[in-house]
């Protein structure tokens, strides 16, 4: 098992879940996450460069779910997996953008510029006509709390992780997962433990096998250390 410890393999959302509820990340991260004797994978619905220099930054080995599991990365078996295509997604935004709308994101469009299997939207742009072209194309819109992302239903963290729990010698019962969001609850049906931070939506609330007392990334650290005490 690459990066085998004594701690279980730790897939953790990071939006909302290792940052504060202005999405800046908790300076405390970097020493709790390097202190953690197991792999430890980052799966979040934005693109793959943020969380590869999100590793980098930390200090961690570049084990990476991105795009809501359209993108995977494992460092230690140089694995990359692109799991779907933008091409329908990009056609629903364009139908959406023909009727009047718009993404939300301005001219440079930053959110969606280096965006492989999916497209996302402002969480401020009406969410019912988005919904009704993404149905036309077969696709879903999820709402991640930060963006609304359209995407194929079979393309998902939890499908992520079994990629990445595959090339780094685990089943995904193995893992502990922590998250706060709809986007998560695939993974949190995966793994073997399943917390919710207790800032967490509803689906992710009545997905998880646990919640913790704190919010946000206070609540991030006391599930460690429950795991790590064994209570959970």
């Amino acid at each position: 098992m690459a990066g085998a410890g004594t701690a279980p393999p730790l897939v953790t959302d990071v939006d909302g879940t290792l940052t504060d509820d202005e999405l800046r990340l908790d300076p405390r991260m970097g020493p709790a996450l390097r202190a953690w004797d197991g792999p430890v994978v980052l799966a979040t619905g934005k693109v793959l460069p943020f969380p590869i220099a999100l590793a980098n930054y930390l200090g961690l080995e570049r084990t990476v779910i991105a795009e809501n599991g359209g993108v995977t990365f494992v460092e230690a078996t140089d694995d990359l997996r692109v799991h779907g295509d933008r091409e329908a997604a990009q056609a629903v935004a364009d139908a959406y953008v023909e009727a009047g709308y718009d993404l939300g994101w301005g001219v440079a469009d930053l959110p969606n510029r280096w965006r492989e299997t999916e497209v996302i939207a402002a969480r401020d742009r009406p969410l019912e006509p988005l919904r009704d072209l993404a149905a036309e194309h077969g696709l879903e819109v999820v709402d991640t709390q930060y963006a609304y992302h359209v995407k194929s239903p079979t393309m998902t963290k939890g499908k992520g992780l079994e990629t990445v729990a595959d090339a780094l010698g685990y089943e995904p019962t193995e893992f502990v997962a922590v998250g706060d969001s709809t986007n998560d609850v695939s993974t949190f049906e995966r793994a073997g433990t399943a917390i919710a931070v207790a800032n967490a939506d509803d689906a992710a609330l009545a997905a998880a096998d646990h919640v913790t007392d704190d919010t946000f990334a206070d609540g991030f650290l006391e599930a460690l250390d429950r795991v790590d005490a064994g209570e959970w």
